[in-house]
């Protein structure tokens, strides 16, 4: 029997139709910086070196978990890539690193063109939050590994940084203050619970619950929020000395990595500051009030501290960048670890 590379499968012209449909698309992100068009074997980017006595680049690279699955259900794709790129982006700013480019995988079991178009419009809409010059990727379509309708995401974000400037914890003391940066909902992690405490409750995605104006499974999907804006700002005025994406693991886990040994924070985080669908997963799962801390961002979606002394001027950035966020706090050295109250 003689084969050909159609009885895998893979419709290779349709991939090539789909990287047309999105090329402009991708190009709307690109700056003077990016030295090649979409399609080339590999992403060329000029780093600029002038600006920075000695740069470092910063690198990431996440992925949003199971909430594919609730896009995936719902047959909405256009914000996932938001959530992706927010993934790596966050994470990246957390060393006081400026994005400059990212980069996007993608399988899937069917390759469908109008649905990789808005899930690449999401990349793109994130791409252009985190001012990040989209300059390549991968579509890999691959039948015998995922379901039709099925496909997974990966991303990888690339910042810079002077190395003098690399944000560490090495710089937080007592007395810096914590300010909470809010988050815009349940952001990308979780997800695994706030679905089991939907399922064992028997509530469909596409359900609208009492006190929401659209489905639970729309909630869920609002994309995570990108802190470029707000982390770049503070940069340029304000010395940060520590800065927390609270993702996987909540505000004990996360905090506790950019803490000094020997310090902590006390938080007291009120109910009405806990965003609804929170308490409603809560309430659902009968989850544990330490639990969902340990699980959830409950709220808060990254932690900046500063020095006392900066803090008015801190607070007045972000009031003038339109930012949402409330003091936590002063670090001090006789908590030990994080405590939370509510």
């Amino acid at each position: 029997m003689k084969l050909t590379y159609k009885d895998s499968g893979v419709d290779v012209k349709k991939g090539y139709e789909e990287v047309q449909l999105i090329k402009g698309m991708v190009e709307s992100t690109h700056n003077k910086q990016v030295l090649t068009g979409l399609g080339g074997f590999a992403g060329l980017f000029a780093l600029n070196k002038d600006e920075y006595k000695e740069p470092v680049l910063v690198s990431g690279t996440d992925g949003v978990g199971t909430k594919l699955m609730i896009a995936q259900a719902l047959d909405k794709h256009d914000t996932i890539g938001v959530d992706l790129v927010a993934m790596c982006v966050n994470d990246i700013l957390c060393q006081g690193a400026k994005p400059l480019f990212f980069l996007d995988y993608i399988a899937t079991g069917e390759l469908d063109p109008e649905k990789m178009q808005a899930i690449i419009q999401g990349v793109v809409d994130g791409c252009k939050q985190s001012d990040s010059a989209l300059i390549g990727g991968e579509t890999a379509e691959m039948p015998d590994l995922y379901d039709p309708e099925s496909y997974d995401l990966a991303g990888f974000s690339v910042g810079v940084v002077d190395k003098e400037k690399i944000i560490t914890r090495e710089a937080i003391k007592p007395g810096d203050v914590a300010i909470a940066l809010k988050s815009s909902g349940i952001h990308s992690n979780g997800l695994s619970l706030a679905r089991k405490a939907l399922e064992v409750n028997d509530i469909d995605f596409k359900d609208t619950l009492e006190g929401y104006d659209k489905s639970i499974g729309e909630v869920l999907l609002t994309p995570t929020k990108i802190y470029a804006k707000e982390i770049n700002g503070l940069l340029e005025k304000v010395s940060l000395h520590g800065i927390a994406h609270i993702t996987g693991g909540g505000l004990d886990e996360n905090l506790t990595r950019v803490l000094p040994k020997e310090t902590g924070l006390k938080i007291h985080w009120p109910q009405e500051n806990v965003p609804q669908v929170f308490q409603t997963i809560q309430q659902l799962g009968n989850v544990e009030t330490q639990e969902m801390f340990n699980t959830f961002n409950m709220g808060i979606g990254m932690v900046v501290f500063v020095p006392e002394d900066s803090l008015e001027e801190a607070q007045n950035i972000l009031n003038d960048l339109g930012s949402e966020f409330e003091v936590l706090g002063a670090v001090d050295n006789q908590t030990e670890g994080i405590e939370v109250t509510w």
